[in-house]
């Protein structure tokens, strides 16, 4: 039963790829064409990893136009709130961290696809040196076999059989047939070379990659500690923190962008590669292949003739055919010559296993082995492998521009964090209504009186208390800052009145305190001190 043949065919993402322009250094335009042994197409992946280098430039530049611009046209902090908004600052920042948290997405998935196409590259080409391994120990050991172990048992039947002169004929016959076998084998192409080549390709792309997915898996980590650091860091408002930040970000912006570059040149070299890989196969094995060779391994089609068939007809005919004059020398020569027996076995000894050599030679050199080892690779780099490519391409682009935005999110709370310390910088420390109030050392003059506040916020609770009737004799005169009370126009708020015998008052306190305040009995002085006698 016939099977279905498989044909390659590049994806349209690796035309799109290999239609970029391919410029040196020199601005002139390269021919596409994968020559990675060409210093001016060398040039060209060169020209396209200097992409990253732009990007960074340009990020910069956004920053520093950025900061200019935060440094010079900085908006004034609302007196009445004591409070910037910060709601457009947060949002950003979210935003970016969503931007950040899908890229990081992307990436893992572009990663993981990357290094499924190179190992099925890696796995497809050990398997090909497998191949390629057992072919040129099947030939090396039929020549071995045949050329010396063969030679050798001729001779020591050419001295017992010397006086019958038809039997050394048939020997003759023999050393003629195994002439032929030597030079067909002889004439099968020498792939030892390329056994060699294959592994070490093998065991350098895989070293190669190793470190590439782990330096991508460590970016991404880096990213969404990024975005976690972020979001403590806005809320602890924490200037270190944010600051330590910064430095993470720029670490990442520019591994984000040294990524893209090579990303970019490496998608579009394999996309070159992958558009004309039969092309570039032949003229690299044309040192030790024949082409019509590599034609048939590359493309298998039914239509092709096998270049070892005539070789391998000519051994299997020649070994069947000694085969058939041991079995009559074995027969009739025995009898006469017994000391023959040995060596006559011991050449069909020989023949078997070289014919058995032979059958497996047939099939290790049938195309469809190493054809669909030479697909699956195929299909690995260009499908996967490219793709993979594309999206850490894609991961690279929005980290990078998103990471640009968050550290200018965070040069803007950076700032607005520092304007809100310094307007904190101007309130006393002494005011009993300051939250830093409470943090102040132990005052053992007044640890036993109670807070006045606290007291008119009882007396304010209890309709029972009046103030009580006074005297015109104990009429005091008005207390200075009631003579002062004219300035405030009248208003409810009294900034900056000194309380009497005491520091700085509180930021803003009514008229029905002061009241309060001058009520207060000979019973309720005694009970909370001299403090606060006028």
């Amino acid at each position: 039963m016939a099977t279905a043949r498989l044909d390659y065919v590049a994806p349209w993402w690796t035309y799109w790829l290999h239609n970029f322009p391919h410029v040196n250094f020199l601005f002139q335009s390269v021919d596409s064409t994968f020559k990675p042994g060409e210093a001016s197409y060398q040039q060209s992946l060169i020209f396209l990893a200097c992409v990253g280098a732009v990007g960074l430039g340009l990020s910069l530049l956004v920053l520093a136009i950025f900061l200019v611009c935060l440094c010079c046209c900085r908006k004034d902090v609302d007196e009445d709130t004591k409070r910037p908004n910060t709601c457009c600052v947060t949002l950003v920042a979210v935003v970016t961290g969503l931007i950040i948290c899908s890229a990081v997405g992307v990436g893992f998935y572009g990663n993981s696809e990357t290094n499924d196409g190179v190992y099925q590259l890696t796995y497809s080409l050990y398997n090909a040196n497998h191949t390629l391994g057992g072919i040129n120990n099947l030939i090396s050991g039929s020549q071995g076999t045949v050329g010396t172990g063969l030679k050798e048992h001729l001779e020591r039947l050419d001295e017992i059989f010397a006086t019958r002169a038809d039997y050394l004929q048939a020997l003759r016959f023999l050393q003629l047939m195994v002439n032929n076998v030597i030079r067909e084998l002889t004439a099968l192409p020498d792939i030892s070379k390329t056994n060699v080549d294959l592994a070490a390709i093998a065991d350098q792309t895989a070293f190669i990659e190793y470190y590439r997915w782990l330096s991508y898996l460590l970016l991404l980590i880096l990213d969404l500690v990024i975005c976690l650091a972020m979001c403590l860091g806005m809320a602890k408002h924490s200037q270190c923190l944010l600051i330590t930040i910064m430095g993470f970000v720029a670490l990442s912006l520019i591994l984000s962008w040294a990524s893209l570059g090579a990303a970019t040149a490496t998608a579009v070299g394999t996309s070159d590669f992958c558009v004309s890989p039969d092309k570039f196969i032949v003229n690299q094995t044309q040192d030790f292949l024949s082409t019509d060779v590599a034609h048939y391994y590359l493309f298998c089609r039914p239509n092709l003739p096998n270049p070892f068939q005539q070789s391998l007809t000519i051994c299997q005919r020649s070994l069947t055919t000694m085969q058939i004059q041991i079995q009559g020398l074995l027969q009739f020569s025995v009898p006469v010559f017994p000391t023959a027996e040995r060596d006559l076995l011991g050449i069909q000894r020989l023949l078997n296993s070289t014919e058995f050599s032979l059958h497996q030679l047939t099939a290790f050199l049938d195309c469809r082995g190493l054809h669909k080892d030479y697909l699956e690779a195929l299909m690995g780099v260009c499908y996967d492998g490219v793709e993979g490519l594309l999206y850490l391409s894609l991961f690279s682009l929005l980290a990078a521009c998103a990471l640009s935005t968050m550290l200018c999110a965070i040069f803007r709370v950076w700032t607005l964090m520092g304007s809100r310390e310094k307007e904190y910088d101007d309130i006393d420390e002494e005011d009993p209504f300051n939250p830093q109030a409470q943090r102040m050392s132990y005052n053992p003059r007044r640890s036993n009186t109670h807070s006045f506040c606290s007291y008119t916020s009882s007396l304010g609770s209890q309709a029972s208390l009046h103030p009580p009737p006074q005297s015109a004799s104990n009429i005091m005169p008005p207390p200075e800052y009631m003579n002062q009370s004219m300035l405030f126009g009248g208003t409810p708020r009294y900034e900056n009145v000194p309380l009497i015998g005491r520091g700085s008052p509180p930021p803003s306190y009514s008229p029905s305190m002061r009241t309060t305040y001058l009520s207060m009995t000979d019973a309720q002085i005694r009970h909370f001190g001299t403090d606060f006698q006028v």
